[in-house]
């Protein structure tokens, strides 16, 4: 990195945003909208609301077909959480089937060693990064069961429907493009040293490459097993998958890899369906899940801001940053599964180089439903271990408890983990937003700019998505991008390290952010301008 000064770094050129403009505008119909992060599972979603399916019934289609064309950001062995705005009752509903550690988890088979791991966290390192990748790193995967939770709840079209799309792609094979390419490249050796990783991802024990004139390479996966339990889930819900065969093959082999899942784990799972905790910004009213996720933390940071934002923009982001900063701090001495503990500790950073998995989309209907939902496997590629039996991608939720014993998020059995996403549901001003994104730690700093910028300037989803933002998320350096104004930049390293970070698509430095609105009859879609595959697909376009 290049030094500026004593308190700015840049991570990447700044001339680069003046060399490259991409532009992609916002999505806006009387019909309903799907936003996500990839086109083809957008789409998808999208030819639901065209048949007459409802926004839940379109996020349960899209959700399930990007565990196929992106296995390694979600899928069918991870987790989520939803929030759902009903306009017939104004009324904002949120569903939890968020990670939860095995009850027969021994904490003691995680010592911790000298150094710091290599995932996102920071965390200290555990002995064989056995909370990082394998069958020991499994949390019970919960997706399935969200989905199915929030369509009994919402939904109106057949489920063996919704999941039919996902069927198919995954006999189809991932189409391989330059994405998938540095994805899976950047995954090599972990994918190759477990055997259903390698089968799927890397023919020829290699990463695949992109063919000429972008023709598409068609990765098949080893065998129809995943699309055969795909098949099963479509022809008989969820049973099998948690009290079933499925169920019998995922904790036979986790366990007979050295994993302790069990049957009781997914006999037992609940999706935790509450209401939403508000939080009150000015005009508008933000809903966001309670207790072990990213809503709290979010919380936190608009406790801090001043009713009346500042006018200029240098003493408004700076007033942003100090608020992320006191979120974060916040967070880090009181969240976990074992309460408020008072431990305050050191704040864990991100390691630069760190991949991050995770989807999030959103969709509003023609009548006003909207949902917000993300989904995950946690790191990139989950645990980089696919089930031999059923070819399923099982995520590695124990990476988000702290490996250090006596700290409120600590391994321990049968926990629910404090995970990073931050789904939220604005209300007030007579408009509704639904938005979220993807990008581990870096989600909450974004949802919480976004969300703050339209009620503090009064912008419209597309006006704040424009916006240059910062990222805070617990890193030595707070990441500023390269198009906030020299005054913003110079007022942000007054009080705070910053680094100076142009938005390249790959590795992404903020978080990719997807949002629909609905104000005056009328939805609007939008999602990362620099993301190369996100997109707002409306059904009036299918």
């Amino acid at each position: 990195m290049t030094r500026i000064s004593d308190s700015r770094v840049s991570v990447h050129s700044p001339s680069f945003s003046r060399r490259r403009t991409v532009d992609k505008p916002a999505y806006r119909s009387k019909g309903g909208i799907v936003v996500s992060q990839n086109r083809v599972a957008a789409t998808i979603g999208a030819e639901v609301l065209k048949a007459g399916g409802n926004a839940v019934d379109a996020a349960v289609a899209t959700g399930l077909a990007m565990g196929i064309v992106e296995p390694w950001m979600s899928g069918i062995g991870g987790v989520g959480v939803a929030l759902i705005h009903d306009p017939r009752t104004n009324a904002v509903e949120a569903f939890d089937f968020g990670g939860v550690s095995p009850k027969n988890l021994n904490p003691a088979d995680y010592p911790v060693i000298e150094g710091k791991a290599s995932d996102m966290f920071g965390w200290p390192a555990v002995k064989e990064n056995r909370n990082l990748s394998g069958p020991m790193s499994v949390a019970v995967p919960s997706h399935l069961a969200g989905l199915a939770a929030i369509h009994a709840a919402h939904g109106r079209m057949p489920w063996a429907d919704l999941v039919a799309p996902a069927v198919r792609l995954a006999a189809e094979g991932l189409v391989v493009d330059w994405y998938a390419s540095v994805c899976i490249a950047g995954a090599f050796a972990d994918l190759l040293a477990d055997p259903g990783s390698r089968a799927w991802f890397l023919p020829g024990g290699v990463p695949p490459g992109q063919p000429l004139q972008n023709s598409g390479t068609m990765l098949r996966l080893p065998n129809a097993k995943l699309a055969a339990t795909l098949a099963q889930v479509a022809r008989e819900g969820i049973t099998p998958f948690y009290h079933g065969e499925i169920a019998a093959s995922i904790a036979g082999d986790v366990q007979a890899a050295g994993g302790s899942l069990n049957r009781a784990d997914l006999e037992t799972y609940t999706v935790r369906r509450m209401k939403p905790h508000v939080i009150v910004h000015g005009g508008r009213q933000i809903h966001v899940l309670p207790e072990l996720n990213g809503g709290p933390t979010l919380a936190a940071a608009f406790s801090r801001l001043p009713p009346l934002t500042p006018q200029d923009d240098a003493s408004l982001f700076l007033g942003y940053a100090d608020a992320l900063d006191f979120a974060w701090r916040d967070r880090f001495a009181r969240l976990g599964h074992q309460g408020e503990l008072g431990h305050q500790g050191e704040l864990g950073f991100a390691p630069e180089r760190a991949p991050t998995s995770t989807t999030h989309f959103s969709v509003v209907d023609k009548d006003g439903l909207a949902i917000t939902l993300t989904q995950t496997l946690l790191s990139i590629f989950g645990a980089r271990y696919v089930l031999p039996s059923s070819g399923i991608a099982m995520n590695n939720g124990i990476n988000w408890f702290d490996p250090r014993p006596d700290t409120p998020s600590a391994i321990a059995p049968g926990a629910r983990a404090l995970a990073n996403y931050c789904p939220a549901i604005m209300t007030g001003g007579e408009e509704v937003v639904a938005i979220g994104g993807a990008g581990g730690r870096k989600i909450i700093p974004a949802v919480f700019q976004l969300l703050a910028l339209m009620e503090d300037r009064g912008l419209d989803l597309e006006a704040a998505f424009r916006t240059p933002r910062l990222d805070h998320s617990a890193g030595k350096a707070i990441v500023a991008d390269a198009r906030l104004s020299e005054a913003v930049l110079t007022a942000l390293e007054t009080k705070h390290a910053i680094a100076i970070a142009s938005p390249n698509p790959s590795p992404y430095p903020f978080t990719i952010a997807s949002a629909v609105s609905r104000k005056a009859g009328i939805n609007c879609g939008m999602t990362d301008i620099e993301h190369p595959w996100s997109e707002a697909v409306g059904e009036d376009e299918v």
